[in-house]
């Protein structure tokens, strides 16, 4: 059995994945009520709570190989491998970003703790260190469907971006066959460096209309975050974190993806025209008018949370 530790996008879509390779696979969730996609498409679904050790006790029951993923609170992910260790868990494959102990994020910070406590404890694992998510543009679609315009602290700074899907992808591979990648870190990526401003055009061109990019102080940048419906602290170190874009953060590309899973990772043209409606003036337009209000409404997932 392979346990998912949360149904956010990354860890829904490798259920979904695991799935469909016929691998027994669960996925731990505070509400199953809003997991019957998962339970459809053949995922087991458990209740359970990272802050609760005895519901994921309950969980890892029979499980060997466990994604772990989720808004990378130590404590929780730390309860989380206490668990898998009592369960015998054979292999973990860790969902985390760009960490480290001197990070001025404190989100990289909390990575690296958890990262050194899953090494010390015995158990198999790997590491995807995954760059940004493309799926962070979710953020900004209401802007871009609205005022064809959208703003970032990232600036001129160029990124590696990656879409989830391909994450959840190979968290999929990993999970289903772990022992060739046992106590190896990966660092998945898309194809591709891009910056914003190259994003304004692939939208533009996308969409039929000229989009414009301006770039962002990080004050505004944590307003705008705030206004979407992040907490205050959560914007603001997510804003500090585009920050360091513009500083060449993120500036890399990797060929891990087409190695891990014989295929190249989705361009940004891909995931922009796979989401293309969210971004449309014309179906915001429609929406509102069929419904009275905007139709474009954000929900921040875990890994929109936890994107850099």
């Amino acid at each position: 059995m392979i346990l998912i530790t949360t149904a956010g996008k990354v860890g829904a879509e490798t259920a979904r994945l695991l799935a469909q390779r016929q691998e027994p696979v669960r996925v731990l969730v505070r509400d199953p009520a809003k997991a019957t996609a998962l339970a459809q498409a053949g995922a087991e679904v458990a209740e359970g709570d990272l802050e609760v050790p005895a519901t994921i006790d309950a969980a890892m029951r029979g499980v060997s190989t466990m994604v772990l993923v989720s808004p990378a609170v130590p404590a929780q992910e730390l309860n989380v491998v206490g668990s898998a260790v009592r369960a015998g868990v054979s292999h973990v494959v860790k969902i985390t970003s760009k960490a480290s102990a001197d990070s001025p994020i404190a989100r990289r910070r909390g990575q690296t703790e958890i990262e050194n406590g899953l090494i010390a404890s015995g158990l198999g694992y790997t590491l995807l260190r995954n760059n940004a998510y493309m799926q962070n543009f979710l953020m900004s679609a209401a802007s871009i469907a609205k005022t064809s315009s959208f703003g970032s602290a990232a600036r001129d700074g160029r990124v590696g971006m990656i879409d989830t899907r391909d994450v959840a992808a190979v968290a999929a591979e990993i999970a289903a066959s772990p022992a060739p990648h046992a106590g190896k870190t990966y660092w998945p990526t898309g194809p591709e460096a891009i910056s914003f401003s190259d994003a304004a055009v692939v939208l533009a061109k996308l969409l039929g209309r000229p989009i414009t990019f301006q770039p962002l102080t990080v004050e505004e940048q944590t307003q705008a975050m705030i206004d979407i419906g992040l907490p205050e602290s959560l914007a603001a170190m997510n804003a500090q974190a585009v920050a360091l874009f513009a500083q060449g953060d993120s500036d890399y590309v990797t060929d891990d993806v087409p190695s891990l899973l014989g295929r190249p990772a989705r361009t940004f043209e891909q995931f922009a025209t796979d989401h293309a409606e969210v971004f449309s003036s014309r179906s915001r337009a429609a929406r509102m008018h069929s419904h009275g209000h905007p139709a474009v409404k954000v929900t921040l997932t875990t890994q929109q949370k936890e994107s850099s």
